[in-house]
């Protein structure tokens, strides 16, 4: 009788509720991992332009001269996502404005992937 008091007022979680949580919590540290790498690219993107921009040197130069100094810098920083030919460079003001659009596509498992939208612009 003392057993069946004590196991009334026992409170936990079960077995197979951890093992449904630990499912679930590998799932999305999984995922996780797998997109992280296409954010830090991203950010090394909108770092590269936002430089590329701010330097006084090309605010003079040609189109072509800005698109070579992103690709040097995309070398450097290992960006495969875009080239120097997918950014767009407007002028306005007097100011150099870069911009990219691109689409990153990440393999998940078997024949899941995600598709990312990403749009830097130089701030």
């Amino acid at each position: 009788m003392n057993y069946h008091k004590m196991s009334l007022k026992q409170k936990g979680i079960g077995l197979v509720s951890l093992l449904m949580w630990s499912v679930v919590l590998v799932l999305i540290v999984i995922t996780s991992l797998r997109i992280a790498p296409a954010y830090i690219e991203y950010s090394a993107i909108k770092k590269n332009l936002s430089a590329i921009a701010k330097d006084t040197s090309l605010q003079n130069m040609n189109l072509n001269q800005i698109r070579l100094a992103f690709s040097r810098r995309a070398q450097i920083d290992d960006i495969k996502s875009i080239s120097g030919q997918d950014i767009k460079i407007n002028r306005e003001n007097g100011r150099v404005i870069l911009s990219a659009s691109y689409t990153a596509k990440i393999p998940l498992f078997s024949n899941v992937s995600l598709s990312i939208d990403f749009e830097a612009v130089n701030d």
